[in-house]
């Protein structure tokens, strides 16, 4: 099995972390699109085109039977359109976890943190709208201008990104949100800071895991092969902090090159 992903930098290997946990016998692909990074500040026409391009370079290189998109963002604006340009490839997206946040808050009051793109896109207003008038509760959103970038250069423990952090997140603990929804793939990267913040007690809910289930279960519908060799391919189109690649992924053995995309 032939897996693509990609993101707009770091943020997708927390996702790609989740799907190599369990997922043996596969070949990923992994592109960090930092040439063009952060994707949440880009117009919906750069996001379709960048998308498309990526998911073309994929199949055409390596042949990819299935394409994860690591990102909120490019999901967001861009997996319609995918999933109309290549009808054939199985593509699996990303989006806020607020229906499970929904299931786990108690005080009916959760914190979105995204990016500006997300929280406009038409996909997460209609999940947000959809899932809000089923329940009763009460959604905060933040777009977390800047974090990205902080994340991006390695800044996860810094006194800016700590303030940065703060200056969101202080408002929703005022207003007794007991769950906070990581709406951005990059997020995960700074759970530690946000958990010194707001406390042990609120929960953080990421998406990572559920897309490795969504995998899990592609591999076996493909009757994946019982071999146990995993080959991870990391691709970046720009400069790359490859000391937090090699963090975000840990022991995990990698090939890591640059691509011109």
């Amino acid at each position: 099995m032939k897996i693509g992903v990609f993101d707009s930098g770091l943020g997708g290997l927390t996702v790609l972390n989740a799907i190599i946990k369990n997922l043996k016998g596969a070949e990923i692909f992994y592109i960090a699109d930092t040439l063009y990074a952060p994707y949440g500040d880009k117009n919906k026409d750069e996001i379709f085109l960048r998308s498309e391009k990526i998911a073309n370079f994929l199949l055409e290189n390596y042949k990819i039977d299935a394409l994860v998109i690591a990102c909120n963002t490019a999901t967001s604006v861009a997996i319609k359109h995918l999933r109309e340009v290549f009808p054939s490839l199985i593509i699996i997206g990303t989006e806020p976890g607020i229906k499970p946040a929904i299931n786990n808050t108690k005080t009916g009051n959760i914190g979105i943190l995204a990016t500006a793109s997300t929280l406009k896109g038409e996909k997460y207003q209609l999940l947000a709208n959809e899932l809000t008038t089923k329940s009763e509760v009460k959604l905060y959103e933040q777009a977390c201008i800047g974090l990205v970038e902080q994340i991006e250069k390695g800044e996860i423990n810094s006194l800016k990104t700590y303030s940065m952090l703060e200056s969101w997140l202080k408002p929703m603990l005022h207003n007794k949100i007991d769950t906070i929804v990581l709406g951005c793939t990059h997020y995960p990267l700074v759970k530690k800071t946000i958990l010194d913040i707001v406390g042990d007690d609120v929960l953080l809910i990421d998406t990572g895991d559920a897309i490795a289930k969504r995998v899990m279960a592609l591999s076996q519908d493909l009757q994946n092969s019982s071999n146990d060799k995993l080959s991870i391919d990391i691709l970046y189109t720009g400069k790359i902090n490859s000391d937090m690649v090699k963090i975000i992924l840990g022991k995990n053995k990698f090939n890591m090159r640059k691509c011109e995309l």
